[in-house]
């Protein structure tokens, strides 16, 4: 697998397998079809293409996911606003190779931190599974961070 910078004329493929992805969480406890906010926008995934935060994972030329990300200003925090894979790859490890290439994207990260639906059984079981810890928690989400060497 390739973590990539997302390119225009695939941003369409990209949306779809977003909203692919997330709509299929009405299986680990979504209430509907639904997403985070834009996740089936063609112009908002433009504006974060253009913006440097959006990736793509390619594996033998067909992208398979993708990844929005936010570096902070001191190049030491990363902000995974979230990462997808196109649920006829589900259960192959490509989530977990995704994340791990997020890890290792940027060079100088000393801490990850995103946040997870405390509804969504898969994807807390995931954090949790790679590693990262839940720092805090509100009415609807739960956060969680990993500290990197």
């Amino acid at each position: 697998m390739k973590l990539e910078n997302a390119e225009l004329e695939n941003i369409e493929r990209i949306v779809a397998i977003s909203k692919a992805a997330f709509d299929s969480d009405i299986d680990v406890g979504a209430s509907e079809p639904n997403g985070p906010p834009d996740y089936d926008s063609i112009s908002w995934h433009i504006q974060m293409k253009n913006e440097g935060h959006l990736l793509q994972a390619v594996i033998d030329g067909e992208i398979i996911g993708g990844a929005i990300l936010f570096l902070d200003k001191d190049s030491e925090t990363l902000y995974i606003g979230r990462i997808f894979i196109d649920p006829v790859h589900y259960r192959k490890g490509y989530g977990l190779s995704l994340m791990k290439m997020v890890e290792d994207y940027y060079s100088g990260i000393k801490k990850i931190i995103l946040d997870t639906p405390l509804w969504n059984v898969r994807t807390n079981a995931f954090y949790t599974k790679l590693g990262y810890c839940e720092v805090r928690r509100d009415e609807e989400f739960a956060y969680y961070q990993k500290e990197l060497d």
